[in-house]
């Protein structure tokens, strides 16, 4: 039997891979679509137009020292033909400060006909290829793709047909990409909504990631090219019972352990509704055990990189400066924890504020 086709990106891949999962370094996800950052600017009294989508997207890419913390962004579309108001590129922007360049490519998620009630499936395989050179071209290095899995045990969720069809989507996904030079990252989202236990949400966590692990193997995708963006083990957020960052840590470990491969080289954790300071100080216990793992252990944050600067920047420019110190002292709260060495000093009282959103889309 024939060994099969390779892709010619291997070697890039496999180089942009290892540079997103630097040691000390991580993702800013800053790639909401247009009514995610609305409701947003809503939250601080500003319209959604496309104009202030610009303006506030140029602070975050002009803030100075970020590349220092930040390795790679991933942009929604929209973002990625934008300029600074003095007409520099955002693409040049950013890799001027020596980040990687990469962009949301699903289509968002839709009702999974034949599975359990709310379980979906996410769209945009459709002339997938098209738009991955067309990024490529345009300097993407690296493509997300978000599949989302629910717990709920009075009605059976997840399936199995809900494990099977996001975790084949997602392979899906990750082949085209890197047959056109984007570095898959992977990102089967277990929900923190619900009651569920931690040893649940472990269990069903372990499930999503085998199966994604199985289809990447069918689909002979380069492990070596992708990323790994998994939710942090952690209870549903209407289960009353006590918990510890610690035992979300422990939980999380055992699960990665049984899970992902060693080829992999980064495991980019999503926050998932987590405020600011929890996703720092989970990411620093999942690093400060003294332990070698196979994979760098960093971050692919959102809302917990961002909350706190779109609250001090409230669409004034004056207060431009202000929220760039607020994105640059998050990344390097971010970084430290990457390192096990983070000891608390960007714990200010926002950063504490819950961030989850129920069913969270963007």
């Amino acid at each position: 039997m024939p060994l099969p086709a390779v892709t010619p990106f291997a070697a890039e891949l496999c180089a942009t891979a290892s540079f997103i999962a630097t040691r000390g370094k991580g993702i800013g996800a800053f790639d909401e679509s247009g009514p995610t950052i609305g409701k947003r600017f809503t939250s601080i009294g500003l319209e959604n137009t496309e104009e202030n989508r610009r303006a506030y997207r140029e602070i975050l890419f002009t803030t100075r020292g970020l590349g220092d913390y930040i390795s790679g962004v991933i942009l929604f579309e929209e973002t990625l033909g934008h300029s600074s108001a003095a007409g520099v590129p955002f693409t040049k922007l950013i890799q001027d400060q020596g980040i990687m360049i990469g962009i949301k490519v699903d289509a968002g998620v839709a009702p999974l006909q034949g599975g359990m009630p709310g379980e979906t499936s996410t769209q945009g395989l459709d002339k997938l290829a098209d738009r991955c050179a067309k990024y490529y071209a345009a300097g993407c290095r690296f493509a997300k793709w978000r599949a989302v899995i629910n717990i709920d045990s009075a009605t059976g969720s997840p399936s199995e047909l809900s494990i099977r069809e996001n975790a084949y989507g997602l392979a899906r996904y990750a082949s085209i990409c890197q047959w056109n030079g984007l570095v898959p990252i992977v990102e089967p989202e277990v929900l923190m909504d619900g009651r569920h236990s931690m040893e649940e949400a472990a269990y069903h966590t372990e499930r999503a990631i085998a199966a994604c692990y199985k289809a990447l193997a069918d689909h002979n995708v380069l492990l070596e090219g992708t990323l790994l963006k998994p939710n942090m083990v952690r209870q549903g957020t209407e289960n009353p019972a006590a918990y510890t960052a610690e035992a979300m840590a422990a939980l999380t470990k055992r699960t990665l352990l049984r899970t992902v491969p060693p080829a992999v080289p980064g495991i980019t954790f999503l926050s998932g509704g987590m405020s600011e300071e929890e996703a720092t100080v989970c990411l620093n216990l999942l690093n400060n055990d003294g332990k070698s793992y196979p994979w760098s252990m960093t971050f692919s944050y959102g809302r917990a990189l961002q909350s706190t600067v779109i609250k001090v920047w409230g669409g004034k420019a004056e207060n431009a400066d202000k929220a760039r110190g607020c994105l640059l002292l998050r990344a390097k709260a971010n970084s430290y924890a990457q390192l096990g060495k983070y000891d608390g000093f960007a714990a200010t009282g926002e950063a504490a504020v819950s961030l989850h959103v129920s069913n969270y889309s963007y």
